[in-house]
């Protein structure tokens, strides 16, 4: 018995209970397995996928692949997370997923033409396609899956995704709400699964640089960071309730949040991977404060040695729109203080992270990856072999690396928890108008119960954790 090929597969379609208990039955047999039983039987049908490009050899031939299923093809990962994984020697994309069946055919095709080129037939059509995510889940031959989806997606799917004994590449912020960032970290330790949180921003060297040397020491004293990150958009008027695409499965991809009828701009565009209208509405992305804020705190958080913590404090200003869709903050002034002392500020300008000391001071900034310091004598200071060194590698090849020493990734779950948090801190300071107290260790405010209140969402049955 072998998975239908580019075909979807559904429990809405009527697969039975017996049906799926002869597959999973099918799927027992391991990677490894798979190159005994190729022995053995030459020609054979087998319950794999296959593929042996050319210039897989040695400790890259197919059982040492790692498997991939990927769930979620919009944007990012047709034009990003996709590419990587096909062009990566030891990695085997197996299987694609999405409710939208063109993005979902688009990414079939992209897979099929990529590995069609290693194959002296010059063809290759062993890409399953779903649109349900729990079908995916239930391959036993899937390693690993890449989590692509809108964010309040992240919890549940990769939650039920370590319960099936998948490593995990999910997408930044994980969540959209502490809450749901302590149950995720706590099943990924409990089912003792590589986590890899999918922000690339410690594999740019100005930033890896910058959380070097301030690590090390070369500015003194840390008593201020500073990040900042692009204005959001500004939407329109509300659109009115539209008919739902032929294409698109909108009760699935509303999922766990709770439901408002489809309109164009609360979901993503028609056939186009164009920016989404869903990262600006609150139900599905909490906008830049998490978005990119998942980004240049995840390097404060870094470069401070608190990565795995949190502030002691907060306070925040910041402005929604007056009506619309799209509703999530605008502009923000953030300010946290750690227990070290150290003071954050965090708000809308240009995409940077600048570490101040009692020596001196690191800029990092992405636009164009530069880094600036003063004394400018810093950058040239070398990291001597029992300092602290940071590793440098593509966010990707980090997660496939652990997969296989069964290691941790440079942004586990907790990690990515942690810099999603502190996001989501300065939100709830700012709704709630006051300075709040924190417990990093309890994860609770600690003078404020409404403000406890809102570290958690309400999840739509059937969806709950």
């Amino acid at each position: 018995m072998r998975y239908k090929s580019c075909g979807f597969a559904s429990r809405k379609e009527g697969r039975s209970l017996e049906k799926v208990q002869r597959i999973k039955k099918a799927n027992v047999l391991t990677r490894r397995g798979f190159l005994k039983s190729a022995t053995a039987a030459t020609g054979a049908v087998l319950a794999l996928p296959t593929i042996i490009p050319a210039r897989v050899l040695g400790a890259e031939a197919p059982g040492n692949r790692v498997t991939i299923g990927m769930i979620g093809m919009g944007r990012q990962a047709y034009h990003s997370n996709l590419k990587f994984f096909l062009n990566a020697a030891d990695v085997q994309v197996t299987a694609v997923c999405d409710v939208d069946t063109w993005r979902l055919d688009n990414a079939r095709k992209a897979v099929e033409k990529h590995y069609a080129k290693e194959r002296a037939s010059g063809t290759f059509k062993d890409c399953s396609t779903y649109r349900d995510f729990r079908e995916l889940l239930d391959r036993a031959d899937i390693d690993a899956v890449m989590i692509s989806t809108p964010d309040h997606w992240h919890v549940p799917m990769a939650s039920a995704a370590a319960r099936a004994g998948k490593d995990i590449c999910c997408e930044k912020p994980l969540t959209l709400s502490i809450a749901g960032g302590r149950a995720l970290s706590d099943t990924v330790r409990r089912y003792n699964r590589v986590f890899r949180t999918d922000s690339e921003f410690r594999s740019h060297a100005c930033f890896q640089k910058a959380c070097e040397l301030v690590l090390n020491g070369r500015i003194g004293k840390v008593h201020t960071i500073r990040t900042g990150v692009p204005a959001g958009d500004v939407g329109g008027p509300p659109e009115p309730e539209m008919p739902v695409p032929e294409e698109l499965d909108y009760d699935m991809w509303v999922g766990p949040a709770p439901y408002t009828p489809y309109t164009l701009k609360g979901v993503h565009p028609r056939q186009s991977y164009s920016r989404p209208g869903w990262m600006r509405v609150p139900e599905y992305c909490e906008g830049m404060v998490t978005n990119w804020g998942a980004h240049l705190n995840d390097i404060a958080q870094w470069g401070n040695g608190t990565d795995r913590t949190g502030p002691v404090e907060v306070e925040g200003t910041g402005k929604y729109p007056r009506d619309g869709l799209w509703n999530v903050l605008l502009s923000f002034d953030i300010k946290y203080k750690y227990a070290n002392g150290v003071r954050l500020f965090y708000n809308i300008s240009q995409p940077h992270v600048r570490f101040e000391g009692t020596e001196g001071w690191i800029q990092a900034n992405y636009n164009d990856r530069s880094i600036k310091a003063e004394p400018t004598s810093i950058l040239k200071s070398p990291i001597g072999p029992d300092e602290i060194h940071l590793p440098l590698k593509h966010e990707k090849r980090d997660f496939i690396d652990a997969i296989k020493t069964r290691g941790q990734t440079l942004a586990d779950a907790e990690v990515g928890h942690r810099t999603n948090s502190l996001c989501q801190l300065g939100h709830i300071a700012i709704q709630v108008g006051r300075k709040l107290e924190w417990d990093p260790d309890a994860e609770r405010f600690t003078n404020d119960e409404i403000a406890n209140r809102l570290l958690s969402r309400p999840l739509r049955s059937p969806w709950r954790l």
